[in-house]
């Protein structure tokens, strides 16, 4: 019996296998992020001191919207056949939900990477500290990541992946959002920020324990 933990970095590269060699993260989502901090600064105007005001707030707006999309990505939700032949091998659910997760974190860390360096170029926000910028993206991905595996998995098992699980994760992913635009202002300001990365890292773990005690039902109404 391969361990868990084996099983999910099995499925985790299996997974980011799969989007390499149809590229719609790359190909889609992050080049639409882009043009979307393109777009806007041609709607409130060219306003470089409100532009750096609104930057870091911006930022999270497009790794939300475009960052659920990801979650969702078509390698992300695998045929029938694919759910069978994981079921047939003996598969633990709980692997999948943490190698599914561990795939659209890696993605989303490289798509708000992207993002983060066309926010720095267009908007020029301020920058505050690297190494605490990095942990609240970090944490804040593998929320996004973990809250659209489980939302997949919900909206699989009711035959409707690709109109309801965006609807489902949006709100769930509220507090990730006010804790990461929350965590950006309190750096800009130089404040602390310690409450906001608590509430991330909490969020984080509520999602991760739930993901792991849901996998096992959700797969089976899934089948």
């Amino acid at each position: 019996m391969i361990p868990l933990r084996r099983q999910a970095l099995l499925i985790a590269a299996a997974d980011l296998r799969a989007e390499r060699r149809i590229g719609e993260v790359v190909w889609v989502a992050i080049p639409f992020g882009i043009v979307a901090l393109l777009v806007i600064p041609m709607a409130i105007g060219i306003d470089t001191a409100l532009l750096a005001r609104l930057g870091s707030g911006l930022f999270w707006v497009v790794v939300l919207l475009f960052g659920l999309g990801v979650t969702q990505r078509q390698t992300a939700s695998g045929s029938s056949a694919h759910d069978d032949t994981l079921r047939l091998l003996g598969v633990d659910p709980a692997a999948r939900f943490v190698g599914n997760s561990l795939a659209s974190a890696s993605l989303l860390l490289g798509f708000a990477t992207l993002v983060g360096l066309a926010t720095v170029i267009l908007y020029d926000p301020p920058l505050p500290s690297w190494w605490l910028l990095a942990t609240v993206v970090a944490l804040a991905v593998a929320g996004l990541a973990m809250v659209g595996t489980i939302t997949g998995a919900v909206a699989r098992g009711i035959g409707s992946r690709t109109t309801l699980a965006p609807l489902l994760a949006a709100p769930l992913a509220i507090p990730i959002l006010l804790g990461a635009t929350q965590a950006m202002e309190g750096m800009r300001q130089g404040a602390g920020i310690l409450r906001w990365m608590l509430l991330l890292a909490l969020v984080d773990t509520l999602v991760a324990v739930a993901g792991v005690l849901t996998a096992r039902p959700l797969e089976e109404a899934a089948g």
